[in-house]
């Protein structure tokens, strides 16, 4: 049985100047702090792709997550996929196989990212770890 791990985070987009010359085409870091059962902090970094059509693109991303889940220590790392479909978004966020470290070693799940009114955000995180040494 998956165990669920949930709260709010506070998340921080910088736009790197990479010099595209396409304007729909982007890459920018991650900067989180999650609250709640999972206190951590997220780097990492994004690629964007806009479209033509208002409210299309995708996104990718690959996000290191070291602190302490649920009382135990460690990191893991999570990949996101992310397509926006005329405002119809669809996102799906894996842990990567074999990425924990620490007391988190053996980590599998995924994260489902919440996106209230007023730009508030939170996460469910989903996963199992093997049982404490």
């Amino acid at each position: 049985m998956p165990a669920h791990a949930t709260g709010p985070f506070d998340v921080k987009v910088t736009p790197q100047d990479d010099k595209s010359d396409d304007p729909l085409l982007g890459r920018m870091t991650l900067d989180k702090q999650y609250h709640g059962d999972l206190d951590a902090t997220g780097k990492g970094q994004m690629l964007t792709a806009g479209s033509a059509v208002k409210g299309s693109g995708a996104y990718v991303a690959i996000e290191k997550v070291t602190g302490t889940l649920q009382g135990r220590t460690g990191s893991f790392v999570l990949q996101h996929t992310g397509i926006t479909t005329q405002n119809t978004p669809q996102l799906t966020i894996t842990v990567v196989p074999d990425s924990g470290t620490g007391q988190l070693a053996g980590i599998a799940g995924k994260m489902t990212i919440i996106i209230a009114a007023g730009g508030k955000h939170s996460y469910d995180l989903e996963y199992s770890l093997p049982p404490s040494q």
